[in-house]
């Protein structure tokens, strides 16, 4: 893998490159679809790189759970699998370490939106996995079956998985754990960034190591020196933090941890990438980063649009969603978004996507997904060209 920065903004820390893998090149910044168990939900891999996606990231634990590394490799590989023909990468399984342990107990996600009275302290586990400096212990949610994953193990799964990108074993923390839990985490996250960087035997595959450190200044800056002192190919910025103090918590973890980083080498932000975050954390200095909001939101019936829905406050990302499940849009002739040029917005009206989601049609997600990640992946190409123009 090659990294190249083409320019560097004067009025921020946004950067364009191009990132050159096995499998083709993705201009950066670029948003990355979550593809969790070799595909984008309701779509072809075709129809989601004919939506503009230059990159997708698959997730290591479930394709382990079903079908099996072995059982993807034994079929060529992810991309042969699949039929996706660019680049792709892989997560590690880390993510899990908190989403099925306390982000499951507990009810929350990585990014607390409210304030909250739990508190995780040094040396608690979770109910439903054990964490230990060797590895993790899952119970599979699929039959209750004991999964061990370590470094090891993981980038073992991910070599036979074949991505391009991979990156280390990690602990995700809970964004309500105290410091001194953070930073028992993050010595063995350290120490299994290190394992992983020995565990890795396929040259062809790029290895990204992660930064984490919650929403702790000190850790931060201590784990992306250390990171960032390791031979890894990249960096992902991981783990979680309070939400509640708007876009600056964000902004802040993100400055604490660029100023530490290698400057010539690739930063994917893991698992974020609401719309109204997206110029910030560009603006901040990330080249990729991977969420679920443009999939998540079509399945619950929301099209991102280019005009702000009633009440929605439009300078907060210079555009709207609207509610297809709504009644009103039955005679509605217009389509999703009047200022997209996506096919669905060019072939098809509110009124009849509204009929095939009313009638549980599984196309009307399709119509949707598709929608949301060109307008995503549009959104994006804009960004970009602000950064050409100097404007961003």
């Amino acid at each position: 893998m090659e990294f190249k920065i083409l320019k560097r903004s004067k009025k921020s820390k946004a950067r364009l490159g191009l990132l050159k893998t096995p499998h083709g090149e993705v201009e950066t910044p670029a948003m990355v679809p979550v593809a969790t168990q070799g595909t984008v939900k309701t779509l072809t891999s075709e129809e989601v790189a004919k939506a503009g996606t230059q990159l997708l990231i698959a997730n290591t634990f479930h394709l382990h759970l079903k079908p099996g590394e072995e059982l993807v490799k034994e079929m060529g590989g992810l991309h042969k699998f699949m039929n996706w023909k660019h680049p792709l990468m892989t997560d590690s399984g880390g993510f899990q370490v908190f989403s099925l342990g306390f982000g499951r107990e507990h009810g929350m996600g990585k990014i607390l939106k409210a304030k909250s009275d739990t508190k995780i302290v040094e040396g608690q586990q979770p109910k439903l996995l054990r964490i230990t400096d060797d590895g993790v212990q899952f119970t599979s949610p699929l039959d209750g079956r004991k999964i061990f994953l370590n470094p090891e193990r993981s980038i073992k799964i991910q070599e036979a998985l074949g991505a391009d990108i991979i990156f280390a074993f990690d602990e995700c923390t809970s964004p309500v754990a105290n410091h001194e839990y953070t930073k028992k985490s993050l010595e063995r996250t350290h120490r299994w960034a290190l394992e992983s960087l020995r565990a890795k035997k396929n040259k062809k595959q790029a290895l990204y190591g992660i930064v984490q450190g919650g929403k702790f200044k000190d850790l931060r800056q201590e784990s992306a020196k250390f990171i960032g002192s390791l031979p890894f190919e990249g960096f992902g910025i991981g783990g979680s933090f309070s939400g509640t103090d708007g876009n600056k918590a964000m902004t802040d973890m993100l400055r604490w941890t660029f100023e530490e980083l290698p400057e010539n080498k690739p930063r994917h932000l893991l698992g974020i990438g609401y719309l109204e975050d997206i110029k910030n954390v560009i603006r901040a200095g990330v080249d990729t980063f991977d969420c679920i909001v443009p999939t998540r939101y079509a399945r619950h019936g929301t099209a991102f649009i280019h005009s702000p829905a009633r009440g929605l406050v439009r300078d907060r990302f210079a555009g709207g969603k609207l509610d297809i499940s709504k009644s009103v849009y039955l005679k509605d002739k217009k389509p999703l978004d009047p200022k997209c040029d996506c096919e669905v917005c060019a072939n098809y009206s509110r009124s009849y996507i509204a009929h095939l989601f009313k009638a549980k049609e599984v196309t009307a997600l399709r119509h949707l997904t598709y929608h949301n990640i060109y307008f995503f992946n549009n959104f994006v190409a804009k960004i970009r060209e602000e950064i050409k123009k100097g404007k961003i």
